[in-house]
């Protein structure tokens, strides 16, 4: 049996996880921004100061990409305070983490890492490996030029080659570059036409010095756009009168499709309707894999209310994440239900609007008689309010002991005032979210929040999730 601290660790553990899944350090509706970071700094230091091995070890676990960057960081900065065991675990896992994350966010990382004058020999071999991974040199001194020129005079490394680090230090004292990219950033800077050969963000600027109208650039840009860059592009340049630029949403991340899909007028949407569903559904069904169809009958609560707006900094983010929570909880059910709190029943159509009766759609929920309950919320059930805690400790207590219909509630929100996110009720386990593709680990990782298995199951959790992912790690270096 655990002692009463080990319970206490797994429930901080937890509730960590919960505000780094959560959290991005971004207004909220119900928060704003500086709540946010303070209650999130509050808690790395927590965490890092009482519990480092698993502090480090959340980095295995499905957290978003800026407190994976806030982790790194504050171990590189405490690697006085680590035996040499934990430092080796930890470099590990700060590798396999710093490749999964988007590049600008990595180069913000080792500025951040600069700036504060951290600059020991782990740190400059993290740094170095991170860079001599990097698959295509050039480009990154193309598009990331700052941040790489950085990098490398605090890590003090050498460029790949001569010439890259002529481009980085000096890049236009030279009258030509032997690498295409490289010679093309530098023609572009008197050749109009070159400008269209450079990755999308570079390009900007020059078309910008050039005087170039939006609506022509963007239209002879488009074929040099990435899949995400063309999604978030595509209605602002159909303003600008650019009809070339059309997203393919073959292959788009399921969660990224469904805040595309809420972006657009409900018109579109209808316009639309065959379309969009069909590349919802496949996404959902990329997502669920070999899964699919196999978690019974399955109901699910999803929250449209208007605080499902989220705030101006994370538009319809929550309300994504239900919409994108729908179709793949469709597609891993053999039955599904799917149950709106503003009653609307076209999933498509939906949008932020009204109060948040969670505790009605509870009972409608329960009435389905589903093997499995999903609740996709913020927690703020206020029509009426307490009724949805009320349900779910009866359900649980008189109507439901032997636990037949497994319940889980997902937070896309964090609440900075409580340190986690809002729950429900204390008798169902509450896990945050951030993309729906993530909804099968968290249910999964629910059963902790529970409290029906202890720290050490949750310790054996996290270091199964630890090897997977350093295992394809190595496989993805191998290759």
């Amino acid at each position: 049996m655990d002692s009463y601290g080990d319970l206490i660790a797994a429930d901080d553990v937890l509730l960590f996880v919960n505000a780094a899944i959560t959290s991005t350090g971004q207004r909220e509706f119900h928060g704003d921004a500086g709540e946010q970071r303070l209650s999130l700094d509050f808690l790395h230091a927590y965490m890092l100061g009482n519990y480092r091995d698993l502090y480090a070890g959340v980095l295995a676990l499905d957290i978003n990409d800026y407190n994976a960057a806030l982790v790194i960081r504050r171990l590189l900065e405490t690697a006085g305070e680590a035996t040499a065991d934990q430092r080796r675990s930890e470099g590990r896992l700060i590798a396999c983490r710093l490749a999964t994350l988007p590049p600008q966010r990595v180069y913000g990382l080792f500025d951040a890492l600069r700036r504060a004058g951290v600059n020991n020999r782990r740190t400059r071999a993290i740094m170095r490996d991170w860079l001599s991974a990097r698959p295509d040199p050039a480009f990154d001194a193309v598009k990331y030029r700052s941040g790489l020129k950085r990098a490398l005079r605090h890590a003090h490394l050498a460029p790949a080659t001569e010439e890259l680090g002529a481009f980085v230090f000096a890049p236009l004292t030279r009258k030509h570059y032997a690498t295409p990219l490289l010679e093309t950033w530098r023609r572009a800077h008197y050749e109009q036409a070159a400008l269209y050969e450079l990755p999308y963000t570079a390009a900007e600027g020059f078309a910008a010095k050039h005087g170039i109208p939006r609506d022509v650039f963007l239209e002879r840009i488009a074929p040099r756009m990435t899949r995400l860059e063309t999604l978030r592009l595509q209605e602002s340049a159909h303003k600008a009168g650019t009809t070339g630029i059309q997203a393919d949403l073959a292959g788009m991340p399921l969660t990224r499709l469904a805040t595309y899909v809420l972006s657009l007028p409900v018109e579109d949407r209808l316009r639309r309707r065959a379309e969009l569903t069909r590349a919802l559904e496949s996404a959902a069904g990329r997502v669920a894999g070999s899964h699919r169809g196999s978690w019974g009958k399955v109901t699910a609560v999803l929250d449209d209310s208007f605080s499902a707006f989220g705030s101006v900094h994370k538009r319809r983010r929550p309300l994504a994440v239900a919409l994108a929570c729908h179709y793949l909880l469709a597609a891993l059910a053999g039955t599904y239900t799917g149950l709106w709190t503003s009653g609307r029943t076209d999933a498509l159509l939906t949008y932020p609007y009204g109060p948040t009766p969670v505790g009605r759609r509870i009972l409608d929920a329960l009435d389905t008689s589903p093997s499995r309950l999903v609740i996709v919320s913020d927690g703020w059930d206020n029509a009426p309010p307490g009724l949805a805690a009320e349900v779910l400790r009866i359900w649980r207590t008189r109507l439901d002991p032997e636990r037949r219909t497994s319940i889980v509630h997902l937070n896309p929100v964090y609440d900075a005032a409580d340190f986690d996110v809002r729950r429900l009720s204390a008798t169902v386990p509450t896990a945050g979210i951030r993309d729906a593709e993530d909804l099968p680990a968290l249910v999964e990782l629910a059963q902790f929040a529970e409290g029906r298995t202890g720290l050490a199951e949750l310790i054996t959790y996290m270091d199964t999730r630890a090897a997977r992912m350093l295992s394809g790690h190595q496989q993805e270096e191998a290759r």
